[in-house]
């Protein structure tokens, strides 16, 4: 294993779980070392609530970081302000470890989408994004960390999707959420390397790590496939999150599953299996 990176982002590198409600009480009384939890904004944009209640039992003695879906940060049209005021309110109640968001789009023309749809790699696209995302840090007084994509087919691009995203970095201050099954469905899927990719993110700018697992289009099987969150994760992806920290070094690590949740067991021992990577990592520094 090469010596990995030794940057500030390496500080409090744990494995995470995403909170689901199913998991409230079992996540509470979690006694793991270094668990965090990653929360859906969205889900708690409310004035009161058992939602916010559990929240604000967990964060009591858990880190939290927050994720967003909603905001459609690669769209031409203005941000949300209601939505942003929304973030702004639970990032100053829950005080986040971390905020990131995604390269993509949610909303358009009064209507919302309920999926994360691609944003296309143009420099005019380049410079809508960059525009919200210092928009989104300026209102939030926090670095955002942006997610790559989950790409399913070529789409016009011309400026290749790492190159977007570090000159993102580099305009905007912001650092990334690399997602790991992201690449391996998008290289798989459009036909790069997965490898390549890696070792050409900047290592400084990643915040957070994201493992997930994908599944088999229905109608085209293994020839298409589909980032659900509702699998376990691939020996692929694991063999790439390896790779990755090998040349980076341990960063905060979540396993993320929003469908098929399964026994919280079963995702505490992926979870285990996590953390067991980025500490094989440290004993190698």
């Amino acid at each position: 294993m090469s010596a990995p990176d030794k940057s500030p982002a390496n500080l409090a590198a744990t494995a995470g779980i995403g909170l689901k409600p199913e998991h409230y009480r079992p996540v509470l009384e979690a006694t793991a070392h270094g668990l965090w939890v990653e929360v859906h904004p969205e889900n708690y944009m409310a004035d009161s609530g058992p939602r916010l209640n559990w929240l604000e039992a967990i964060r009591r003695d858990k880190p939290a970081s927050f994720h967003g879906v909603g905001l459609s940060l690669g769209g031409v049209e203005p941000l949300d302000k209601g939505h942003l005021k929304r973030w702004k309110t639970l990032v100053e109640r829950f005080d986040p470890v971390r905020v990131s968001e995604h390269l993509a789009w949610s909303a358009h023309a009064g209507t919302y989408f309920n999926d994360l749809l691609p944003t296309p790699m143009t420099q005019a696209a380049l410079d809508h994004f960059c525009d919200h995302v210092d928009e989104m840090q300026s209102v939030l007084g926090r670095q955002v960390l942006v997610e790559n994509p989950s790409r399913y087919m070529p789409l016009h691009e011309d400026i290749p999707e790492i190159d977007f995203l570090a000159e993102t970095v580099r305009r905007t201050g912001c650092g990334l959420l690399l997602d790991v099954n992201n690449v391996h469905v998008s290289a798989h899927n459009l036909g790069f390397d997965a490898r390549d990719y890696l070792d050409r993110v900047p290592a400084g700018a990643i915040g957070e790590i994201h493992l997930a697992g994908h599944e088999p289009d229905e109608g085209l099987g293994a020839e298409l496939l589909i980032d659900t969150h509702g699998a376990p994760v691939s020996e692929d992806v694991w063999s790439l999150l390896r790779h990755l920290i090998g040349r980076i070094g341990p960063r905060p690590l979540l396993i993320e599953r929003d469908t098929n949740l399964p026994p919280f067991g079963v995702l505490m021992a992926e979870r285990s299996a996590a953390q067991a990577v980025l500490e094989e990592c440290l004993a190698h520094v």
